[in-house]
């Protein structure tokens, strides 16, 4: 970062890269905010340059340095030509003096060497990921949650997903034969079908969490400034993103009741052993499914629908006057929603059947045995 005291201009703000990465990830390395508020008389300046960098978008291509100049000096060369034919009788002044020029320069500048700025400071020096950049190279479904409540996702394997509002998940069509992979933006509710062989990664900025079979929560939205691992039942490792180096390395294992807190401004992994002891944490512990105990012990089989239906906000449809008088003793932790459906059809017998579609779900039964 050069002095910043002497910038005068909107493109001295825009070539900082701890600017850049305060504007577009909200991570103030620099104190940004507070040196703003410290500087009234630059605060125009620094607002028209939070502007520029927050309408702009990304280019698909990589450019090179020369390729940049080239094209900037291109656009000198017209911007000249512009100006003489508006000004025939009126001599040329030097364009970089003009400041609106400048800005358009630096606009157009910025605009081409964004690319190359993001994969070389973002990435290799300050760590910030996002949720495209580990998408792009991927054929995967996207699973967006615009609706203001919860939606349940399945996956190939039988895992489940209870996707929170404003958030994403992208996942491929079919698990390869020896891992499982992930991307979250946003928040999410994972129910993992155990599978020793195939471990499941989620994928969430700077953070991949491995687990084999489990159910936990990830909170990773791109806007706040921790990346949260909450674990429910079995364990999960915690890990940085391979293309980011942290403060420690080392990897974290997480038990039941336990979480992480990943800090993105000093990029360190925080354990927390006992959640209820931290007052961030504890609050969403009030999420519905974390706290429905799934230990049905001689217990009506439409309470145990109904149960399900508020933990993960489903509506199943089942011949309620087949199964009114069929009682169920059974566990269903640590498994996937999927999972949960086929053990009570199990326990029906009779032919008993489910059928999913989003957040429907149709249990095809002719009573209990």
């Amino acid at each position: 970062m050069e002095n910043r005291n002497q910038y005068t201009e909107i493109e001295d703000f825009l070539a900082d890269p701890s600017f850049q990465l305060w504007v577009r990830s909200k991570v103030d390395q620099q104190d940004w905010e507070d040196w703003t508020l410290g500087n009234s008389k630059m605060a125009k300046v620094v607002e028209e340059a939070r502007l520029f960098l927050l309408a702009m978008k990304i280019p698909e291509n990589n450019l090179s340095t020369e390729e940049i100049k080239s094209a900037l000096e291109s656009t000198w060369i017209k911007i000249e030509e512009k100006e003489k034919a508006q000004n025939k009788n009126v001599k040329l002044v030097k364009i970089w003096k003009n400041t609106w020029y400048r800005s358009i320069a630096a606009v157009f500048l910025f605009g081409l060497s964004f690319t190359w700025v993001y994969n070389n400071y973002f990435i290799s020096e300050s760590g910030i990921i996002n949720y495209h950049d580990l998408i792009k190279e991927n054929e995967l479904v996207e699973q967006i949650n615009n609706t203001s409540k919860p939606q349940i996702t399945t996956l190939s394997d039988g895992s489940s997903v209870l996707l929170n509002p404003n958030s994403k998940l992208s996942y491929p069509k079919v698990f390869a034969k020896n891992e499982r992979k992930v991307y979250l933006s946003g928040e999410g509710f994972f129910e993992i079908s155990k599978n020793a062989k195939r471990p499941f990664y989620v994928y969430a900025n700077e953070i991949v969490t491995k687990v084999v079979g489990t159910s936990f929560r990830i909170k990773a939205y791109a806007n706040e400034p921790d990346i949260e691992v909450l674990v429910l039942t079995g364990n999960v490792k915690v890990n940085s993103n391979q293309k980011i180096k942290t403060a420690n390395e080392k990897e974290v294992s997480l038990l039941p009741n336990q979480a992480l807190r990943f800090e993105r401004k000093n990029f360190t992994f925080n354990k927390i052993t006992d959640i209820t002891q931290d007052r961030a944490l504890a609050k969403t512990l009030c999420s519905t499914i974390e706290k429905i105990n799934f230990e049905f012990t001689d217990v009506p089989v439409d309470q145990i629908f109904k149960t399900i239906e508020q933990a993960y906000l489903v509506e199943i449809d089942y011949p309620r006057e087949k199964l009114k008088d069929c009682h169920l003793t059974t566990s269903l932790i640590d498994q996937p929603l999927p999972e949960k459906l086929k053990i009570i059809c199990k326990s029906l017998g009779n032919n008993s059947n489910y059928i999913m579609n989003g957040n429907q779900i149709i249990i095809l039964s002719n009573g209990c045995n």
